[in-house]
């Protein structure tokens, strides 16, 4: 599963980024500092099923900590969007390109109005971050919009049918399918014509559909913890109440992660708090009280983690389930204990996990096992959220 960061120029997806990674992407107080997309690893966070076992786990990807398992996603931090990027202004072209293939986007947007819609600088409360949420999915709209003008003199003389077949094709690279353009199509009474006899608010409109399904999006209301930003988020979430808003310190994240990996803290992320377990010095105790006053006692947490948690398994709808292959120990030949999670589609089969796993064991797939019942499953058995099984193959 792939993830893009997108926003405006100086909103924080970088920190955001590194919070989540741990990683070094330039962070600086200036538009344009992300040119070339990062990517890292990020996780998702869900409660370990060793602790229905009684055992430590032994993961092979991602980590245990506590008792939470955190499963591997990408995550790409790419550069940011200004007004007018869908006709090549900033890093527009590069930024759109660079986003098309996540299967969700992680609008970081700065709360505070501390930075306007180009990355300047204004000071907190001095821009209304409304018209931030506003413009970034416009732009967007847009640039799909021009690649759909230009395939339209494909469309001419074909049938209704035809002309779908063909749009998904000019779209395909974006990591639109077929199955995309035909449901935002029966879905919309006023899309059903032919495309190329669709007029300009026709053409936004199913630019817009089609970005909504093929790239949901939720918005990471960051810098939550500056004054501004509380009545800021009110607004935001009363104005966008279709939408998912989530209060976010990235900073406050990336302070907590660091501290936890330099062993002053016992910190796991998505924690509504941290446990001290060094001496620090006046200066890092003050940092830390502060993070835990105007951050975590605030919202209950940084708000880092429940963002990647909501797109994994509310907008794309994402199961885990783990493969092995003894069923009473739950672990792999050697006695790995449960040392693989997947993330599926909700609806995924037990022949789905297997081709997951590896092609030929799909293919030599006889039936799979339910290891917390026990019960013998068959190939199109539905897998739910959090499943331990076991593939028997011949």
């Amino acid at each position: 599963m792939e993830i893009a960061l997108v926003g405006a120029p100086n909103s924080g997806k970088s920190t955001f980024f590194n919070s989540a990674t741990l990683g070094n992407a330039e962070v600086g107080n200036r538009p344009f500092v992300t040119i070339k997309p990062n990517e890292g690893i990020a996780y998702v966070k869900v409660r370990c099923p060793h602790n229905e076992l009684g055992k430590e786990c032994n993961p092979k990807h991602g980590y245990c900590k506590n008792g939470w398992r955190f499963v591997p996603i990408k995550l790409w931090d790419v550069a940011g969007l200004v007004p007018q990027a869908w006709q090549g202004k900033g890093l527009g072209n590069q930024f759109l390109n660079d986003i098309m293939q996540a299967q969700a986007l992680i609008h970081v947007l700065d709360a505070s109005g501390s930075t306007d819609t180009e990355g300047n600088v204004v000071g907190p409360g001095n821009f209304d971050p409304e018209i931030t949420a506003n413009f970034l999915e416009k732009e967007i709209a847009y640039w799909i919009k021009g690649i759909i003008e230009r395939s339209l003199k494909e469309v001419k003389h074909v049938s209704f049918e035809e002309s779908i077949k063909v749009l998904a094709k000019h779209l395909s690279g974006l990591g639109i399918t077929l199955e995309h353009v035909k449901e935002v199509i029966n879905n919309n009474e006023n899309l059903q014509t032919r495309a190329s006899e669709w007029n300009a608010e026709q053409l936004l409109e199913f630019a817009e559909c089609i970005r909504e399904i093929s790239k949901p999006m939720i918005i990471a209301a960051n810098k939550a913890d500056l004054s501004t930003a509380k009545q800021n988020i009110k607004k935001l979430k009363e104005k966008f109440s279709e939408k998912k808003i989530i209060p976010v310190s990235a900073e406050a994240e990336l302070a907590l992660r660091k501290a936890s990996e330099a062993g002053l803290i016992d910190y796991i992320p998505g924690d509504s708090d941290f446990k001290e377990l060094k001496e620090m010095s006046a200066e890092q105790k003050k940092a830390l009280q502060y993070i835990r006053e105007h951050v975590l006692k605030e919202f209950g947490n940084t708000g880092v983690q429940q963002a990647l948690n909501h797109v994994a398994f509310d907008l794309l709808n994402l199961i885990v389930v783990f493969p092995v292959e003894d069923q009473n120990k739950w672990s792999d030949s050697k006695g790995n204990v449960l040392p693989d999670a997947f993330l599926l589609k909700k609806g995924s089969t037990a022949l789905d996990l297997a081709y997951k796993v590896h092609t030929e064991i799909a293919e030599h797939f006889v039936a799979a096992i339910d290891c917390r019942t026990g019960q013998k499953i068959g190939k199109d058995t539905e897998l739910k959220h959090m499943d331990v099984i076991k593939i028997i193959t011949r």
